[in-house]
């Protein structure tokens, strides 16, 4: 093999003519004028703002199915569904424009459920396109007309951005999640190589990397993994740095059992003072 670099033309559509660029594989849902699901499979979908205001950016010619659904409603559903090549050839057969909701949906082998959204989540009168139940998990989203759609007026696509409100997933998926054991195969887009193909990898097994022992363990990290423990009880940034000096192993062990305490105590918010007066009464024995 030659290892010497050589230019490669930047085209059109580049992410896919002139480079090697892995993308994920996801089916967005949207309400079509009838009042039917369309399903539109995308490759450009990637998270956008991740502390905050949670959202992603979609990508779409602007005369899509999607993205015409999309400005009419403003909702839309990100489905990530399982690597395998009988969902990856209706995948390609869904993408392919020109073709009614009727008529593309009329080939689809998913299973379309109602949104998961709760009345009190649901604005009166709108309408929420169904969620494909193979998924193994479901964003369920707002688009933010606040953000610019296109960079210039002649630009043949618009950048959505859309405002995360609801994530759902399986049970199973959940559990290892949150157990951090365990991953979904999810298939991967490798781009259109020529006029015949679409191009997906599937992942191998995954595999871990340990963080160096004498990083130790930052705010940042705490933080994470307090989020990760329970997203609904906020934590002051100074009880996150009370936290640095316990060994990572012991981390999420302490972090339940602040919050557990605070929950027995109806506490709402993880401040420097409660950790101080729990760890107090664990060294004097009391619960």
């Amino acid at each position: 093999m030659n290892n010497e670099f050589v230019n490669v033309r930047i085209l059109d559509n580049f992410y896919q003519t002139s480079s090697f660029f892995p993308m994920p594989v996801v089916l967005v849902s949207t309400v079509a004028e009838t009042g039917q699901t369309n399903l539109g499979p995308y490759s450009l979908c990637f998270p956008h703002i991740i502390a905050g205001q949670h959202s992603m950016i979609l990508i779409s010619r602007e005369d899509s199915n999607t993205s015409l659904n999309l400005q009419r409603t403003g909702v839309c559903a990100i489905n990530f569904v399982p690597d395998d090549k009988r969902t990856m050839r209706n995948c390609v057969m869904l993408g392919f424009p020109g073709e009614t909701t009727a008529e593309k949906m009329a080939n689809s082998i998913f299973t379309l459920l109602p949104s998961a959204r709760t009345d009190a989540e649901r604005r009166p009168g709108a309408q929420y396109p169904g969620i494909v139940q193979e998924a193994v998990q479901v964003f369920e989203c707002t688009w933010d007309p606040s953000y610019p759609l296109k960079h210039t007026a002649e630009s043949p696509e618009c950048r959505f951005v859309l405002r995360l409100d609801k994530i759902v997933m399986k049970k199973h998926w959940a559990d290892c999640l949150f157990k951090g054991r365990g991953f979904p195969r999810l298939p991967v887009d490798y781009g259109f190589r020529d006029n015949a193909f679409f191009w997906f990898t599937r992942a191998s097994r995954p595999y871990r990397v340990p963080i160096p022992k004498g990083k130790g363990v930052t705010v940042d990290a705490v933080r994470f993994a307090a989020q990760r423990v329970d997203p609904d009880i906020p934590w002051q940034e100074e009880a996150y740095a009370r936290l640095v000096k316990v060994p990572r192993i012991f981390l999420t062990r302490v972090i339940r059992a602040a919050l557990d305490a605070a929950k027995e105590e109806g506490v709402t918010e993880i401040t420097p003072e409660f950790l101080d007066r729990i760890r107090d009464k664990r060294s004097r024995g009391q619960r």
